[in-house]
C-alpha cells in the first residue's frame, strides 16, 4: 500500500442531541470537578448536529478514557472562523479549537495562540500521518489532523457508457475537457452538461499550484494561465455552467451530480459520504463511480489537492495534559476507526482503514475508484503559513473578475501579482 493510500466513502449519520453518552451540552463552562479526579474539555466545533465526526470522535473518547468528559462548544460553520478568532483574541478558555484548514492554522500559529504539541506529534506514527507536518511552524507543532481529504474525480456511469465514452481513467486535463463536451446535450431546464466545475477558486487555481508544485506566497502566478484558459473554453463551449449562473443561483455541486445535471464533477472526498446516505434514502439513483483527478500531462505521477483538518490547543486551557490525550486519540489509529465508521477519510492511514471504508454498503468496488484513492501526491488547496489569509481573499476576488470575464486572463493573473506584492508582502 502506497504511503498516501486512503479509501473514503460511508453515510452521514444524524447527531440531533447533544446530551450524548459523553457529550455533555453546549452551556457552561469547562472544570475539574475535583471528585474522581474528572475531567470536563470543552471543545470549539461547528455545526455538531449535522457534522457526525465530532459525535463519534468523542464518544470513542470517553469510551476509551471515562474520567474525561467532552463538552461541544457549538457554533454556526458560517461564522465559525470569526467566532474562534473573536474567542482567541478576548482570552476565551475553551480547552481544544478544531482547525478547519491551513489557512486559518497559519493565523494561529503566527499569533501563537496554541499550545505546542511537539510531544504529541512525537509520539504519534509519522509515516502513518501524512499530514502531521503541515501542522509544524517554525519547527513547532501547533496541531495534529484527524481528517485527511483531498479531490477527485466523480462520474456518472450511465452517462459515459450510454455516450460510448471509455471510464475517465488517467485523464489528461484536455482529455477531460474534450470528454465533458461529448457528454454534454439537451439545452435550457433540460440541458446536461459534461461537467460541473464549483466556483470556488480552488478548482482552478489550486490544481495548477498542487500540479507544478507552486507556492502562492510567492508573487508570479503565471503558472495558473493553462488552467483559467481550459476553464473558460469549457464555459464558452458550454460544457460547464457558467461561473456567474451557478454563483448567483449558489448551485449546489451535490445536486449537480445526484440528479444527473453533470456527467462529472472534481470534488473533495466528503461528497462521499451524503453520495451514499442519500442512495440509502432513496433521494437519487446516479450510479457512480471515482476516477484519479485529471493530470496536466499523460503519465505523470497522480498528484492531486487537498487538506487536513485538525486540533489544536488553546493556550488559555486549564486542562493542557488532558487535552494531549485527545489529540494523541484523535489523529492516531483509534481515532480514524471511529471517524471512519461513518465514512470519514481520516488522517491516519493504514490497510485496515482502507478495507472498513470498501466495506461500508454502497461503495464502488470497481479498480479504478480504488485507484483514484491512492494518489501519489496531495499537495494544500490553498495558501498556507502567516499570510494565507490575506493572499487567498486577492486570488478569490481576481477569480471573480476572470470567471465574469471582467478582466482577461492576463490581466487578472497581472493584478493578482500586483496585489499580492503591495497589499500582503508590503513590497
Amino acid at each position: 500500500m502506497k504511503k498516501r493510500s486512503l479509501i473514503a466513502a460511508g453515510a452521514l449519520v444524524a447527531a440531533a442531541a447533544l446530551a450524548l453518552s459523553g457529550c455533555a451540552g453546549t452551556s457552561g463552562s469547562s472544570d475539574d470537578s475535583g471528585s474522581g479526579g474528572k475531567t470536563t474539555l470543552r471543545v470549539a466545533v461547528w455545526s455538531y448536529a449535522q457534522t457526525p465526526e465530532f459525535k463519534a470522535l468523542f464518544d470513542a473518547f470517553h469510551k476509551a478514557n471515562p474520567s474525561i468528559t467532552i463538552q461541544p462548544v457549538d457554533i454556526l460553520a458560517a461564522n465559525y472562523e470569526d467566532k474562534v478568532t473573536t474567542m482567541l483574541a478576548g482570552g476565551d478558555t475553551t480547552d481544544i479549537i478544531t482547525v478547519k484548514n491551513l489557512t486559518d492554522f497559519g493565523g494561529y500559529a503566527q499569533k501563537k495562540q496554541f499550545v505546542p504539541v511537539n510531544d504529541v506529534a512525537k509520539s504519534l506514527p509519522g509515516d502513518s500521518i501524512p499530514a502531521l507536518d503541515d501542522y509544524k511552524s517554525d519547527g513547532t507543532y501547533y496541531a495534529v489532523p484527524y481528517r485527511q481529504d483531498f479531490s477527485v474525480l466523480y462520474y456518472n456511469k450511465t452517462m459515459f457508457k450510454d455516450a460510448g465514452i471509455p471510464d475517465p481513467e488517467n485523464l489528461t486535463w484536455d482529455e477531460f475537457a474534450a470528454d465533458a463536451k461529448k457528454l454534454t446535450k439537451g439545452s435550457g431546464a433540460n440541458k446536461v452538461y459534461g461537467a460541473y466545475i464549483h466556483t470556488w477558486n480552488s478548482m482552478v487555481q489550486g490544481y495548477a499550484a498542487a500540479q507544478q508544485n507552486k507556492s502562492y506566497d510567492k508573487p508570479s502566478y503565471s503558472w495558473m494561465k493553462n488552467q483559467y484558459n481550459l476553464t473558460l473554453g469549457m464555459q464558452k463551449d458550454g460544457s460547464i455552467m457558467n461561473w456567474a449562473t451557478a454563483n448567483s443561483q449558489q448551485t449546489s455541486y451535490q445536486t449537480m451530480f445526484e440528479t444527473g445535471k453533470a456527467a462529472m464533477v472534481p470534488m473533495g472526498t466528503w461528497l462521499i459520504s451524503p453520495l451514499l446516505a442519500d442512495a440509502k434514502a432513496g433521494t437519487t439513483k446516479v450510479d457512480w463511480g471515482i476516477a484519479p483527478i485529471p493530470q496536466i500531462t499523460s503519465g505523470s505521477k497522480i498528484t492531486t489537492m487537498g487538506g487536513p483538518t485538525g486540533f489544536g490547543i488553546n493556550k488559555n486551557s486549564k486542562h493542557v495534559d488532558a487535552a494531549k490525550k485527545f489529540l494523541k486519540f484523535a489523529a492516531g489509529p483509534e481515532g480514524a476507526k471511529a471517524v471512519a465508521s461513518i465514512g470519514i477519510v481520516p488522517a491516519y492511514h493504514s490497510d485496515a482503514i482502507t478495507k472498513q471504508y470498501f466495506g461500508l454498503d454502497g461503495m464502488p468496488q470497481d479498480a479504478l475508484s480504488k485507484t483514484a484513492f491512492n494518489p501519489d501526491v496531495i499537495r494544500p488547496d490553498g495558501p498556507t503559513g502567516p499570510n494565507a489569509a490575506a493572499i487567498g481573499n486577492v486570488l478569490n476576488q481576481e477569480h471573480q473578475l476572470i470567471m465574469t470575464g471582467s478582466k482577461s486572463v492576463d490581466d487578472g493573473i497581472a493584478e493578482m501579482e500586483s496585489r499580492v506584492k503591495s497589499e500582503v508582502l508590503n513590497q
